[in-house]
């Protein structure tokens, strides 16, 4: 089986290199710093070619921010990184993301060793809000299917056929990455879930995000509060008529 690890990392932000390059070095797999798409050098024009308003139902609540859209270029690159390389199955990380287990290398292995063509596997930050039912376990290691996919893009592992569906049916898009990969009916990937955790989150230490994100003001802060729960519980609901009509 052939793998291959792909770290996204955005050039500009010169002091995550070094992570970067130390993650890299730690995957138990060839890997490579993929160059991310830069949210600032994108051009206005490029946005309009791969983004739309209200493109999917449940329509999006929110507007789309030009480092979202260069984050998800940047994943949709690495998707499309995983068929040139004519791998069976890629692990995509991000750069701001390190080692917190002494099973990390065990974790990767075992989902790399079962990771079926169509699924992606997530290494989540945490397991709060992901619960589900058990898929499998190998080697110390439990798969999940969640009733509801965890947000976040740290980490993952892609194979191959899941990487050709999320290429297909992302041309365009109108949320976020990691919001889109939660809508199971509309790619046909299967979405699990590693057990035990064995990453966390360093960008503080980085600089911070490089997703930039403007003050917002009282109203709109509430808005966005009130609006995310009843968002969350259309996707849950129309992955769980998914899953009863593919059953």
């Amino acid at each position: 089986m052939k793998t291959k690890a792909y770290v996204i990392h955005l050039e500009r932000a010169e002091q995550r290199r070094p992570q970067a390059v130390d993650l890299a070095a730690r995957l138990p797999m060839p890997a490579e710093l993929l160059p991310a798409v830069d949210g600032r050098e994108i051009s206005a024009e490029a946005i309009r070619a791969v983004s739309a308003s209200a493109l999917h139902e449940p329509a999006y609540p929110f507007p789309l921010r030009p480092t979202e859209t260069a984050c998800f270029l940047s994943h949709r690159k690495a998707w499309q990184a995983i068929l040139d390389d004519g791998c069976d199955a890629g692990l995509i990380a991000e750069d701001d993301v390190a080692e917190d287990s002494p099973q990390f290398t065990a974790v990767i292995e075992a989902v790399v060793a079962t990771i079926a063509s169509d699924e992606f596997i997530r290494l989540p930050l945490r397991e709060r809000g992901e619960g589900g039912v058990v898929a499998r376990r190998h080697a110390g290691t439990t798969l999940l299917e969640p009733w509801m996919p965890g947000l976040g893009m740290q980490m993952q592992v892609v194979g191959r056929e899941a990487a050709r569906r999320l290429l297909d049916a992302t041309c365009q898009f109108d949320r976020p990455v990691d919001s889109l990969v939660q809508m199971q009916w509309l790619h046909g990937v299967r979405v699990l879930s590693a057990r035990p955790i064995v990453i966390r989150e360093v960008d503080f230490l980085l600089g911070g995000s490089v997703i930039q994100t403007k003050q917002m003001g009282i109203v709109a802060k509430l808005t966005r509060e009130v609006q995310r729960p009843l968002h969350r519980f259309a996707i849950r609901s129309a992955n769980e008529q998914w899953r009863r009509k593919a059953a």
